[in-house]
C-alpha cells in the first residue's frame, strides 16, 4: 500500500492508502482539493507549471501530518504529462485518484478572439484533461480500480458571454468524461464531473464589488462558493461510497443552474 497521510482525523471519507494526483494544485480550488484529499488520508501528488508554485500547498499538507510531493509539468504537453505520470508512479508505486483541475481563461468576445486565446484555453482545459486521463487510465485499468474527477464549470453547462473558448473547453470536458465513464466502468473505474459556479478564488477576488453583488443576486443561496465546497464533493467522489456513481455532472453553484 502507498504511504498514508496520517491526516485523516475528522474526515468522513477514508482514503488511507490511496494516491491522488491533482493538477493545478498550486492555488484556489486545486489547492483546496489537494489539502482535503490529504486530510482524508490520501498521499497527494500535486502538479503545476512550477514546483515553486506548489510550496504553499505542500507545506499546508505536511504541517497537518500528510504526505505530499510536487511535480512540474505543462498539462498540454504529451511529453510532459507522460514524464510526470512516470515520476509519480515511481515515487508512490500507484495512482488511484486523478483530479483534473488545471485550467486557464483568456476571455473576450468571440468575434474578436484571436486563435492563440482559443488554442491556449482548449489545450490546457480540454486536451490536458484528455492527456492525463489517457496516461493514468491505462494504469487504473491494470489495477482494476480508479477514481477520476474532472473539473468543468457551469459555463460549460449554460455558456457565458465573453467565454466562448472557456465554455467550449468545459463543455468538452463533460462530453469526454461521459464517454470514458462508459469505456472504463467495467474495470472498476468511475469518472465524474464537478461543475463549479462562482467560487471565491484569485479570479473572482479582482472583480469590482458591484459585479460581485450582481453575481450574488443571480445565485439562489445569495453567496459565492468556496474552494472547500468543491473539495468536499471531490473527496466524496474519490471515496468508497461513490462506487456506483459514474458519468455524472454535479453542479456546485448555489442553485444557479437549478
Amino acid at each position: 500500500m502507498a504511504e498514508g497521510s496520517g491526516g485523516a482525523s475528522g474526515c468522513r471519507v477514508d482514503l488511507a492508502g490511496r494516491v491522488a494526483l491533482v493538477t493545478g494544485a498550486s492555488r484556489g480550488i486545486g489547492r483546496a482539493i489537494a489539502v482535503r484529499l490529504a486530510a482524508c488520508g490520501a498521499s497527494v501528488a500535486g502538479v503545476a507549471r512550477t514546483k515553486e508554485g506548489l510550496e504553499g500547498t505542500l507545506s499546508a499538507i505536511r504541517e497537518a501530518g500528510g504526505t505530499a510531493e510536487g511535480f512540474a509539468a505543462d498539462v498540454a504537453s504529451p511529453a510532459d504529462v507522460q514524464r510526470v505520470v512516470e515520476e509519480i508512479e515511481a515515487r508512490f508505486q500507484r495512482i488511484d485518484i486523478l483530479v483534473n483541475n488545471a485550467g486557464v481563461t483568456r476571455d473576450g468576445l468571440f468575434l474578436r478572439m484571436e486563435d492563440k486565446a482559443w488554442d491556449e484555453v482548449i489545450d490546457t482545459n480540454l486536451k490536458g484533461t484528455f492527456l492525463f486521463c489517457r496516461a493514468i487510465g491505462a494504469l487504473m485499468m491494470r489495477a482494476r480500480f480508479g477514481r477520476i474527477v474532472n473539473i468543468s464549470s457551469v459555463s460549460g453547462l449554460m455558456g457565458n458571454p465573453g467565454q466562448a473558448n472557456y465554455s467550449a473547453s468545459k463543455a468538452g470536458v463533460i462530453g469526454f468524461s461521459k464517454t470514458i465513464a462508459r469505456e472504463l466502468a467495467s474495470r472498476g473505474i468511475t469518472v465524474n464531473v464537478v461543475a463549479p459556479g462562482f467560487i471565491t478564488t484569485d479570479m473572482t477576488d479582482v472583480l469590482p464589488e458591484k459585479v460581485k453583488t450582481e453575481v450574488k443576486e443571480r445565485i439562489p443561496v445569495r453567496r459565492l462558493g468556496t474552494p472547500e465546497d468543491i473539495a468536499d464533493l471531490v473527496c466524496y467522489l474519490s471515496g468508497p461510497a461513490a462506487s456506483y456513481l459514474t458519468g455524472q455532472v454535479i453542479a456546485v453553484d448555489g442553485g444557479m443552474t437549478a
